[in-house]
């Protein structure tokens, strides 16, 4: 008898363990998946290790965690080619908080917040060198926080865009005449748009992944685009003409969404925000460079540069600055400094 009970309290005892275990199953696993926090990357380039500054970015930020301790504790998948839908849509989910990183050209964010398009400004930078140093004495602070209080988004780094972008066409362009008519493709962002427009070219604004059968099919007679990504595009394939502009300086950004800042315990988040500064300083160093790889082996594949008569498109362009500051007062602070810094 006194066995019986003792079993039968052995019995009891395991059920109440098992069924409590059971329950706090949920919790114990939750914490355990909680242990790593999951990002998604997005860039319109391709997956191009060498030549697409979305995927040097990226193993350039997976080397800056792992350097900081936090292979195992973040986690970020990366969806070049955009793999994520278009960059309207892709910087629109990043303000929902639907995705958590993109890695692209301060241009895109110009559709939610009009300030950042200071940026884009033809002719404003005169090199990537001159807009570091413009950007390390404060230039780049109003546009960061004007994102932030318009669209919820952080910009947690700034690297290059692999060179200026410059205008690549079926025919050779010298001068603002040569591109009358021209359709040539721009972001699909105003400031953009009006400076090529101002540089004589019929301005077509199109999305990233439309460019190729564009061209292809003679919608497009042009785009403007720095070098590396029309090697990694291969839109050289379909138009042999490069003039060399270097109308726009255009700066990369690292937008991260105030929902994934948030959601971020504060000692990780401060080591992430490290990781992500840091890569974004070793992917300047490689924009710079891999563009005089990338202006090489476009002429490999058929590509003839154009000499072309710069500062006639200069003074073409003048005038957008001042009229964009007519419109935006508050970007005049942000134009004065970077005019002032010298490269």
């Amino acid at each position: 008898m006194t066995s019986n009970r003792v079993s039968r309290r052995i019995v009891l005892q395991s059920s109440v363990a098992a069924t409590a275990w059971l329950a706090a199953a949920p919790a114990i696993i939750g914490r355990a998946e909680a242990a790593v926090m999951k990002m998604r990357c997005s860039s319109s380039l391709p997956n191009d290790p060498k030549y697409a500054n979305g995927r040097v970015y990226y193993d350039n930020l997976v080397k800056s965690l792992k350097a900081n301790g936090l292979g195992e504790q973040i986690e970020v998948t990366f969806f070049p080619d955009n793999q994520l839908g278009q960059e309207i849509d892709v910087i629109n989910s990043v303000k929902l908080g639907v995705i958590d990183l993109m890695v692209s050209g301060s241009s895109i964010s110009a559709n939610l917040v009009p300030l950042v398009g200071t940026f884009d400004l033809g002719y404003l930078f005169t090199s990537f060198q001159q807009q570091t140093k413009a950007f390390d004495a404060g230039a780049a602070k109003p546009i960061e926080a004007a994102l932030l209080k318009g669209a919820s988004i952080h910009i947690i780094g700034w690297a290059y865009n692999f060179g200026a972008r410059s205008v690549l066409a079926k025919k050779p362009v010298k001068t603002p005449e040569d591109l009358a008519g021209l359709k040539i493709r721009t972001l699909p962002n105003p400031i953009i748009t009006e400076c090529l427009r101002l540089m004589g070219a019929a301005a077509t604004p199109l999305a990233f992944g439309e460019i190729y059968t564009a061209l292809q099919a003679g919608v497009l007679d042009g785009l403007e685009h720095d070098p590396p990504t029309i090697l990694a595009s291969k839109f050289y394939e379909t138009a042999k003409h490069y003039a060399l502009t270097q109308h726009i300086f255009s700066p990369l950004a690292v937008y991260f969404s105030d929902t994934s800042f948030n959601r971020m315990a504060s000692k990780l988040r401060e080591g992430f925000l490290d990781a992500a500064n840091k890569a974004a300083v070793d992917t300047r160093a490689h924009g710079l460079a891999v563009e005089k790889e990338a202006l090489a082996a476009l002429v490999e594949k058929g590509v003839t540069f154009v000499e072309c008569d710069k500062e006639a498109f200069r003074k073409r362009v003048l005038p957008q600055t001042d009229n964009f500051i007519k419109t935006r007062p508050e970007a005049k602070a942000v134009v004065d400094l970077i005019r002032a810094t010298q490269a």
